[in-house]
């Protein structure tokens, strides 16, 4: 009886791993390749702090890329929608998660048009970028009647902005955009 239930142990170990693996092959797969990869120099972006105009703080600040894109500063918290020869579209104010991506140029690899936020939070227009030690980083807008403070211990990657700029992201961040995180 011994040699018996060892062996149905054996086999429920080996389906049970068999299982994981399906599903961690599944997950991998339906994530996106480029999600928190970072594309490179080749959008002609600068790592280290560019100067800003001191007399337009809403300039779009140079190294900052080249062609459509979405360009966020860490230190400024603002964003820049810049289309066509390097035009500004629309420039507006975030209040960044606590988790901020390391800065560089990216692709968005995700949206949802409505979700509930790591903070609990109910967001909508959501674009997402990058992916920080397991934390999802992206832009988003918080409903009507959400919490007005998310958790302050939480690890949050969501760069929040309001309704009508998180529309106005929404409708530029197609999947593919180009995002350029600058210090």
């Amino acid at each position: 009886m011994a040699g018996s239930s060892s062996g149905f142990v054996v086999g429920l170990t080996a389906a049970a791993l068999a299982a994981v693996g399906f599903l961690t092959f599944q997950a991998a797969a339906n994530v996106p390749p480029d999600l928190g990869e970072r594309t490179g120099g080749a959008l002609g972006v600068s790592t280290s702090k560019a100067p800003r105009d001191s007399g337009d703080p809403e300039a779009l600040p140079a190294g900052s890329g080249i062609g459509e894109r979405v360009v966020y500063s860490l230190d400024d918290d603002r964003v820049w929608l810049v289309g066509n020869g390097d035009k500004v579209k629309r420039t507006f104010r975030v209040s960044p998660g606590s988790v901020d991506p390391a800065p560089g140029a990216y692709t968005v690899g995700s949206r949802s048009s409505s979700i509930t936020g790591t903070d609990g939070m109910p967001v909508e227009h959501v674009v997402r970028f990058a992916t920080v030690d397991g934390v999802t980083v992206g832009f988003s807008a918080a409903v009507p009647g959400g919490t007005p403070q998310p958790d302050p211990v939480a690890r949050t990657g969501g760069i929040r902005e309001s309704r009508a700029d998180g529309t106005a992201m929404w409708q530029f961040a197609t999947i593919g955009r180009a995002v350029v995180v600058i210090p």
